[in-house]
């Protein structure tokens, strides 16, 4: 529903007015800086809904700093959140400082601030869960819904989470566009304030490092709420004084009570004191007492006196020992790890090694070369024994501290060359997994050859929508595998792993994670002296860049990877890399560049005999002669390559290129023949499983309809293209939607 005054004007072009009086310019002279026409910009005038497009162009020449991009993000209505994991089913205790923070956030906050409550306290001692306790008690304060990430600030593998990566998260969570989000932290924490300006939002952001991880995090809105949890007591942040809460151990009426839920209320009555001494061998800490309650729990016929003395034992042998961690956590880890069989404390051991967020059945078979049916048993006796939390879905986390532990029970008991075979095990299972995955996503892209594993692991049989579902879970993972590649030393795999998660990268548009397991890929390729696969890298990287419209820095990596391409002889990548340079040139209206770097693609093509390529090249130069309104001549060159395309029965080329020319059609203003082609392009996409290409070519076909006088057919196409892009994840989605909605 859009937000219409009764004169029919909008915010959005309410706030526009504004700024051309400010700036003195008028609609005509945005129209010529922005490049729409004044009778477009005329619908916007007067309560027509901006694409996402035009309201970027607009907030860049008006120098709005993201509002107006804000403001197009909101006319469709805020989109309702519920992103707050599930409070702990053990919760107790904590009644005081429940009671004091839901106080705080049911209530608004000063003018440009949040209500903001902060939980600080030693590792163990339940800051989570009372956060997540609190949140849910004050949801219905928040009628925008809530916001949740895990920062990862005192994570075992240094890696806390990156800002810039968050806002993109919660950005696009937020209904904004992802290829509208601006690139670099300032802009996009901009963006983040300006989009949460009107709504009330409650955003959670837990384990963080300090309170340089925090600030662009938190809305300037005094109608959001913001709750955070750190090891570190957080300043610099704008909060009310009594705001701040440092949580230390539970009382010990509180402990027992825990304990009481775990192992019974008969067995606490019949020990008292021996349930008092284990709470106060715990140190009274949530995370110590439930794991010493599960312990309990699976030896009902032994007295807890009896229990609690072999806790004491453990306790004089670790004395000493621990540095950050109590005694008391480590003393309750140790009790209750030697007490697993070796199958699974090995398991718990090489578990640890695995830094990600959460861990599959897949992955940690790899770790421990160990069947998946066998692992899936292993990591279920972990979680039974709460040394780890079973997330679903056949995944798994574990609570930071105990990774640390199992990580040094690894470097103990583990020699140095087993760790490392463990991890190189675990990245071969990521690399195939994702080459597979990758595959299934869009099988007519060719791939850096991969050779078969040397170990037994499990490699899954992907349709699309599996592959699409494996990517989303895995992706940080597969950044995760990336650095841990380097780190031990397998370097192919560390570039070939972010070259194989291209398809999945370029069609849900993770930019973040795109520039960073490339990024790393780049060295990767260098440490291995691979120059075939640091320009792969490099020319992936270049794609994203180009599509994050930071047209200088894809340009660069374009041009190194040309110059490495040139170096080896490469005349297949290098003719990619002048595709991508082609690209380029359009994205700058450079369209004379464009077609000579395709021509020069198209050589190289033909150089090599390699007859996709050429009919890819020659698509795209009719194309750039098109742009150039040379139709004619653009028609000869397009039937060319479908021409070609048929010749070699490249179905994917052959639906490429008819919606190509279905475009120049459309612009000869011969609406017949476009949607012939159209057409025809839409039966090919569709006998594929081409998802994309059959948005694609719907979104076309729709708007040629429209341009011949047929209305409710063209709805009816761009319909079909919403649902596909919405399907993907594709920010054109929305454009769509605004388009629809306008001509209703």
């Amino acid at each position: 529903m859009h937000d219409r005054r009764d004169d029919g004007t909008s915010p959005f072009a309410e706030e526009l007015e504004r700024l051309l009086r400010k700036r003195g310019l008028s609609w005509r002279r945005l129209s010529d800086l922005i490049g729409y026409t004044p009778s477009w910009l005329s619908k916007i005038k007067h309560g027509a809904p901006p694409s996402a497009e035009l309201a970027r162009k607009c907030d860049q020449v008006l120098e709005a700093e993201g509002h107006l991009i804000a403001l197009a993000a909101s006319t469709s209505g805020p989109v309702r959140l519920a992103q707050l994991p599930a409070a702990a089913a053990t919760f107790v205790g904590r009644d005081a400082e429940l009671t004091e923070l839901t106080g705080i956030l049911v209530h608004h906050g000063e003018p440009g601030t949040p209500q903001t409550i902060t939980i600080d306290g030693p590792p163990g001692a339940g800051k989570t869960a009372l956060a997540l306790r609190v949140a849910h008690a004050v949801v219905e304060h928040y009628s925008d819904g809530q916001l949740y990430v895990d920062l990862r600030g005192y994570s075992p593998d240094g890696h806390p989470r990156i800002v810039d990566e968050v806002l993109e998260e919660f950005l696009t969570a937020l209904g904004v566009q992802i290829d509208v989000i601006p690139a670099g932290l300032e802009a996009r924490a901009k963006l983040y304030r300006s989009v949460l300006a009107d709504r009330r939002v409650l955003v959670v952001l837990d384990n963080a490092a300090d309170a340089q991880q925090v600030q662009s995090l938190v809305p300037a809105s005094s109608g959001c709420g913001v709750v955070v949890t750190s090891r570190k007591r957080i300043t610099g942040i704008e909060m009310r004084g009594d705001s701040r809460i440092t949580l230390g151990p539970m009382s010990e009426d509180e402990s027992i009570t825990l304990l009481r839920k775990v192992i019974g209320a008969d067995r606490t009555a019949a020990e008292p004191a021996a349930v008092r001494g284990l709470a106060n061998r715990c140190g009274h800490l949530p995370l110590a007492l439930r794991i010493a309650a599960e312990r309990v729990a699976t030896h009902p016929h032994h007295s807890v006196s009896l229990l609690v003395e072999e806790l004491d034992t453990e306790e004089q042998r670790l004395d000493g020992l621990s540095t950050d961690d109590s005694v008391a956590v480590k003393t309750v880890f140790s009790w209750s790890y030697r007490d697993l069989s070796a199958d699974a404390a090995r398991m718990f051991r090489l578990v640890g090694l695995h830094s990600g967020s959460h861990l599959s059945t897949g992955a940690a078979a790899a770790l421990a070369d160990q069947p998946v049916a066998r692992a899936r048993r292993l990591l279920d006796r972990l979680t039974a024994v709460h040394l780890l939390e079973g997330m679903g879905n056949d995944r798994y986390r574990m609570h930071d501290l105990l990774r640390v532990y199992a990580a040094e029970q690894a470097a103990e008991e583990e020699p140095e060359a087993e760790r490392t075979l463990a991890l190189r095990r675990m990245v071969d299972w990521y690399l195939h997994n994702v080459y597979a995955a990758n595959h299934a996503l869009a099988p007519q892209r060719h791939d850096p050859v991969l050779d078969k594993s040397a170990y037994a692991i499990d490699v899954a049989d992907f349709d699309y929508d599996s592959a699409l579902e494996w990517c989303e879970i895995e992706m940080s993972n597969i950044v995760m595998a990336t650095r841990t590649a380097h780190a031990v030393g397998e370097h192919v795999a560390c570039w070939k792993l972010p070259a194989g998660s291209f398809n999945y990268l370029h069609l849900r548009k993770r930019w973040s994670l795109w520039v960073a397991s490339h990024e790393v890929g780049v060295e990767g390729a260098r440490h291995a002296q691979d120059a075939y696969g640091e320009s792969w890298v490099l020319n992936n990287l270049a794609h994203a860049y180009r599509e994050l419209r930071r047209l200088d820095e894809a340009i660069a990596a374009y041009e190194k990877s040309l110059a490495i391409r040139t170096e080896i002889g490469d005349q297949v990548g290098l003719a990619w890399t002048l595709t991508g340079l082609g690209n380029a040139g359009f994205d700058q209206s450079r369209f004379d560049v464009a077609a000579e770097h395709f021509e020069r693609a198209l050589a190289m093509f033909r150089g090599v005999g390699d007859r996709h390529g050429e009919g890819i090249a020659l698509a795209n130069l009719g194309d750039a002669i098109r742009a150039q309104r040379e139709f004619d001549r653009a028609v000869a060159v397009l039937e060319q390559a479908l021409n070609l395309f048929q010749d070699i029965e490249d179905r994917y080329g052959e639906g490429y290129t008819l919606v190509k020319l279905g475009d120049t059609y459309s612009e000869l203003k011969r609406p017949a023949e476009a949607l012939n082609f159209f057409e025809r392009a839409l039966a090919i996409r569709r006998e594929l499983g081409d998802r994309w290409g059959e948005g694609e070519t719907l979104h076309k076909q729709g708007l040629a309809l429209y341009d011949s006088g047929q209305p409710e057919p063209a709805r009816e196409c761009l319909r079909g293209a919403v649902a596909i892009f919405d399907e993907l994840g594709d920010p054109r989605a929305a454009d769509l939607k605004e388009l629809l909605a306008s001509t209703a």
